[in-house]
Order: structure tokens, then sequence, then C-alpha cells
């Protein structure tokens, strides 16, 4: 019997202050128009100043989630995880094959579309812009 990779999110148990945000590959060298279909969608407790909201993902922590969309590549599920030094790094431990990817600053960054947000990946630093900051 296949269990699905992770259990519904109940929109309803979730305060408020949850958000889905949407990033997409900005401007770079290998994508001078940057790249809409390389992207990330996150779903995490933003505060006031639309930050990353730190106590209320450690009481929500399985809620905090990530997918990693590449073009010809099947979406990658993940969590949003919180470590030392206010790091924040995207772990796929449900079903995805690729390796953690670190927020650059996470902490510090505000989540509003038009804000540049920056992901270490394996072949290194990318900038992400936030498309689109939703309520659940």
């Amino acid at each position: 019997m296949n269990r699905p990779a992770f259990k519904p999110l109940q929109n309803t148990a979730l305060p408020h202050s949850f958000r889905q945000v949407r990033l997409e590959r900005a401007r770079e060298h290998d994508h001078p128009d940057g790249a809409s279909t390389i992207g990330y969608i996150i779903v995490a407790p933003l505060d006031s100043a639309s930050r990353i909201d730190v106590e209320t993902w450690k009481a929500h922590r399985d809620a905090c989630r990530v997918v990693r969309r590449r073009p010809a590549e099947d979406d990658q599920l993940g969590h949003l995880v919180h470590g030392p030094g206010d790091n924040w790094r995207f772990h796929y431990d449900v079903a995805g094959a690729a390796a953690d990817e670190a927020g650059y600053h996470f902490g510090n960054e505000r989540f509003r579309p038009g804000e540049y947000v920056s992901v270490h990946e394996a072949d290194g630093m990318h900038p992400y812009r936030v498309v689109a900051v939703t309520p659940l």
C-alpha cells in the first residue's frame, strides 16, 4: 500500500501567518531573462515584517514545506529546516533524491513580491525572485 509522501495540511489548524511563497530563478549568466520553470514553493509562517517566523516554525515544523521545481524533473518534496546561526535549508527527506539546499541569509530576508533571495544549490549560489506570497 502506497502512503502519501506528506500528511495533508489542515489549513484551519495552522496560524494565519502561514503563507505560500513562490520563488522563480532570477536573471543570471545562464538565464539572462530569468527562468519561471526553475523555482521553489515554500509553505512557512511569516511575521509582520515578512520574515520567516522562527517561533511559529518551531510549533509547526511538519507544516513548513518546500517543493523544488525543475523542467523535465519530478518535483522534489521536502521540509524547511532551521539550523544553527539562523541558517535555513531545504531538506528533501520525503521522496526526493536532491541534496539539501540552503537559503542564503533567509533569516534576514523579507519574502515580499519583487524581493530577491539567494539559494545555495549543488552547483553554486543562485538568485531567485519572490513572485507571489499568498495566505493558505
